[in-house]
């Protein structure tokens, strides 16, 4: 086993395989549930080879092997436990034991997540597909009408049919047919209603039945997940006292008509009021005057990170791209790592030998948008470093602010998000500069506290 060492101290830090009750890896942490929490070797926890940090949260003992090698360390422990892919510990009940240990706002956001983040690789495509398209047209190439559908078709579909991918998704999470979930979002955006875009444009007007005006759910979220809620829950009831015999038939017939009833009559409508005005003032909040929510987002993104609340922006940023077809939490997210990446750069250069090295390998996965190694293993490590980033990226929001820069797309951030602005090359350049300027003044504030910042390492 390549990591056989690792998870042999990973095993001994935990107080043993008996302790274990539960374990997954995400991205870049190997997540362990454990049935005694104190026997846990603090201390020891970082000196696990391979390891670039520890922390305890929502009840699960998290270790920082980084991008790949976290997936090579939980194959290394299943083969070590004796375990196959098919044992007891399993990612549903390793949700379970999770959403134990979370208080409701956790809670809302895991959910969240759960829904949106198996949807991002789809809307990172289309919004390349969009860049591609802005550079053609940039270059001075012409399309022909039919062309043009055709891009259209490619960079569309996704976001016009978004209730048809979030109710699919939200059913498959809540435990229904994931099936009817598509069916029920397919209704939502269906060709007979009035497009909500051009309702809001003035271009249409609602259909109005039984005194209720009516209008599509494009781009709407939070009415999808209700709908997939909704139906879920009404499967399993309806499945708990229907007969055998009869349930193929009424069961999916009940739970998708009442669903849809509810849905374009009673709770859609409310729903998509309340979501306009909180999803609309949080991107108020960002446009406040003078760039102060601009600097303020900038700075302190990364605080979500650590909180494990940043897969809420996900919402956010469907809403922003969903209406204008613009992301400005991209270009600020970016600003917030770029600002934490040249902090930790510059804390690495101040150091010496292996903590030199250990800190720039746990700084690199941050370039391809995942700082949870950076935050964990070296800049929450010591408040002046971690400031000096939080100001790093604070400039960098301000910069971008100053641009009024924002991505066609969503999903992919630092190096990786280039892909989203190849079709404007002032707008390549511009994002450039705020990574550059994010990471140089993360860089010169701590190198400004060299003297200290080296006691800290002595």
């Amino acid at each position: 086993m390549k990591h056989e060492q690792s998870v042999k101290e990973l095993l001994d830090v935990v107080g043993g395989a008996d302790n274990i009750k539960n374990y997954e890896h995400c991205a870049t942490r190997m997540r362990i549930m454990l049935y005694d929490d104190s026997k846990v070797d603090k201390e020891k926890a970082e000196e696990i080879t391979g390891n670039k940090g520890y922390f305890f949260s929502t009840g699960q003992h998290q270790f920082i092997f980084g991008t790949g090698t976290v997936n090579e360390v939980y194959q290394d422990m299943q083969e070590m436990l004796g375990e196959e892919d098919e044992a007891n510990v399993s990612d549903n009940t390793m949700k379970d034991d999770v959403y134990a240990n979370l208080n409701p706002l956790q809670k809302f956001v895991r959910i969240l997540a759960d829904i949106l983040v198996p949807l991002i690789p789809a809307l990172v495509t289309t919004g390349l597909l969009m860049g591609i398209r802005t550079l053609v047209t940039e270059l001075g190439m012409e399309m022909t009408p039919e062309v043009a559908s055709f891009f259209q078709i490619l960079t569309d579909t996704a976001f016009g049919f978004l209730p048809v991918l979030i109710a699919y998704s939200a059913t498959r999470k809540f435990g229904g047919n994931p099936v009817l979930g598509i069916v029920v979002g397919l209704m939502m955006v269906a060709p007979q209603l009035p497009n909500a875009y051009a309702v809001r444009g003035g271009d249409a007007d609602p259909l109005n039945v039984f005194g209720i005006d009516l209008i599509g759910y494009q781009g709407s979220i939070f009415p999808a997940i209700i709908a997939g809620w909704t139906l879920s829950k009404l499967e399993k009831w309806f499945r708990s006292w229907v007969p055998q015999v009869m349930d193929l038939v009424v069961t999916p017939f009940l739970s998708l008509t009442i669903t849809v009833l509810l849905i374009f009559f009673l709770v859609g409508p409310i729903i998509q009021v309340i979501e306009r005005f909180v999803l609309g003032g949080i991107v108020s909040a960002i446009g406040a005057p003078f760039g102060i929510g601009y600097i303020v987002f900038g700075a302190f993104q990364q605080l979500l990170v650590v909180a494990g609340l940043h897969h809420a922006l996900g919402v956010v940023e469907l809403n922003a791209l969903s209406e204008s077809g613009l992301n400005v939490i991209q270009p600020l997210t970016t600003a917030s790592m770029a600002g934490q990446f040249g902090a930790a750069i510059g804390a690495a250069l101040l150091a010496q030998g292996v903590r030199r090295s250990n800190m720039i390998s746990s700084a690199i996965p941050t370039l391809f948008g995942i700082t949870e190694p950076l935050l964990f293993g070296v800049n929450l490590r010591s408040l002046r470093i971690f400031i000096s980033g939080l100001i790093g990226g604070a400039v960098g929001g301000f910069v971008t602010y100053l641009f009024q820069l924002a991505a066609p797309g969503m999903g992919i951030t630092f190096v990786p998000g280039l892909l989203l602005y190849t079709g404007n090359m002032s707008a390549l350049v511009q994002y450039l500069i705020v990574i550059l300027v994010s990471f140089g003044v993360g860089f010169a504030l701590v190198f400004a506290q060299k003297r200290i910042i080296e006691k800290e390492f002595a």
